[in-house]
């Protein structure tokens, strides 16, 4: 291509900008920069997302979205079908399996006997929802909560599933929802992140989790997500270096941008601006953060509510109670991410484990928004990448057989922020196998999702290699407007 051609092609509306205004002087420059290192632009809202978002109201005004990393079952958890007891140890009919794909794992198997759960279902709330033992405290909250049972995906193994429905494609290099959230809406708090991430582990296979599930793909930089570390630095590299107090730190932050804002006149890189953006929230982080982390304001019955390992770093209880306090902050994306649900071997006692890790935490997180008035204006999803088979990984006995990867069905739940509550949608055959009523694919899911907040998932786009780019592609999705109040 011509060079004067791509040069004009590659132009931003940033870069017409600041290119446009060199003429008149670097004093003119500088008086439509913001505070935050970016150019003022009129196409922007007050809290820095697109002008003409949210396209409407929307009852959420933020989502903690909470993955379960590896794909739990939804068979030994949610979706209770009594007659599979009957079928326990028989053949999965072809009937039912349909010649579907089977992974590497169990593909060398002879047999494919049914197995049933290791576990209790029992009725629960005005809804009547039936849930497993291993969720004794979350089965209080079934008249709270939104079931989807006719989940579905295409991916197969982890990481392209993983990929799939937190960016709408299972390609790598995609913007993540968190990231789509941040271009669009902003944010309230110009001291913390837009879009924030948590991980914690709990024992069974630790599937990896690539810093791109919360990138920004092809949007600016500044809107991948910032991953919250426990113990005493939550980000790394915040703190001043020994020697060096604020007052020093913003003199060298000014002279860093002066150097970046001549950088940017010579080669109108665009991330240039964001490295600025970034120093200066880092700059602001440094009081934030602290302060955020810091659970000695919270009362001893608040902290109880959360379980006994709210108190230690790095676990999924202190995540979720972090996560209420990122909320009140006005951040309008809270990921946490809970590994260890690939239970391929040893499930029912791997798989109580990981209901453990996160049964009274999710509980307490559901209390205290609602207790504090803020969980009918906060969507909290809970799900992961995929469900699991209803035929056995290994050999059938009762406390050490596992489950394969599952796509074809899977549950995800909702509480709050526009979600109907005590209802549930979907519905699975007596195999838990193939979906019979309403499916919902994970691009509909995340339409759904954005929906909530006030945004038309079609109309959130960024123009990237000659395309309109949006989170949920360009394959036929909707908004399942049946599980909305």
């Amino acid at each position: 291509m011509n060079p004067f051609i791509e040069h004009a092609t590659n132009q931003t509306r940033r870069q017409l900008l600041f290119n446009g205004s060199r003429v008149l002087g670097a004093a003119a420059l500088g008086s439509l920069l913001n505070s935050d290192g970016y150019a003022s632009e009129s196409g922007r809202n007050a809290n820095g997302g697109l002008a003409d978002v949210p396209h409407f109201a929307g009852k959420a005004k933020r989502v903690i979205y909470l993955f379960m990393s590896g794909g739990p079952s939804h068979i030994d958890m949610f979706d209770y079908k009594p007659e599979i007891r009957n079928i326990h140890g028989q053949e999965l009919p072809d009937s039912i399996r349909q010649g579907q794909r089977i992974t590497t794992m169990t593909s060398g198997q002879k047999a494919f006997p049914c197995v049933a759960p290791m576990f209790e279902f029992k009725k629960f709330g005005k809804c009547g929802r039936y849930v497993s033992d291993a969720l004794p405290h979350i089965s209080t909250l079934v008249d709270d909560m939104t079931v989807i049972k006719s989940m579905h995906t295409e991916a197969i193994n982890h990481d392209p599933a993983i990929t799939f429905i937190n960016t709408g494609r299972q390609q790598p290099g995609k913007p993540s929802m968190g990231a789509w959230l941040s271009y669009g809406l902003g944010s309230p708090n110009k001291n913390l992140p837009a879009f924030v991430v948590m991980i914690s582990r709990g024992n069974g296979n630790l599937q990896a989790l690539y810093s791109r599930l919360w990138g920004s793909g092809f949007l600016p930089s500044r809107h991948q997500g910032v991953k919250l570390r426990g113990g005493n630095e939550p980000v790394l590299y915040l703190k001043d270096p020994e020697g060096i107090d604020r007052t020093a730190r913003r003199r060298m932050l000014d002279g860093l941008a002066q150097l970046n804002q001549a950088e940017y006149e010579q080669f109108a890189d665009p991330e240039t601006l964001t490295r600025i953006a970034q120093y200066e929230m880092a700059y602001r982080m440094q009081t934030a953060v602290p302060e955020l982390a810091d659970l000695r304001t919270e009362t001893e019955a608040t902290l109880n509510m959360y379980g006994p390992d709210v108190k230690k770093p790095n676990t999924f209880a202190r995540n979720c109670i972090i996560a209420r306090r990122l909320a009140e902050r006005g951040v309008p994306f809270i990921q946490l991410y809970h590994r260890g649900w690939d239970q391929h071997g040893n499930l029912p006692k791997q798989l109580r484990g990981q209901c453990k890790d996160v049964d009274q935490p999710i509980t307490g997180l559901i209390n205290d928004l609602k207790q504090r008035g803020m969980l009918e204006d906060t969507l909290v999803v809970w799900g992961g990448e995929f469900g699991r088979t209803i035929y056995s990984q290994g050999k059938l006995t009762t406390d050490n057989h596992g489950r394969d990867h599952h796509g074809r069905c899977f549950t995800t739940c909702m509480f709050g922020g526009g979600a109907k509550p005590g209802i549930e949608y979907g519905k699975t055959d007596t195999h838990c196998y193939n979906i019979l009523e309403n499916p919902v694919h994970i691009r509909d899911l995340n339409a759904t999702i954005l929906h909530t907040l006030g945004i038309n998932h079609e109309r959130l786009t960024f123009k990237f290699q000659g395309l309109d780019q949006r989170l949920s592609g360009v394959e036929p999705s909707r908004v399942v407007h049946e599980v909305l109040g």
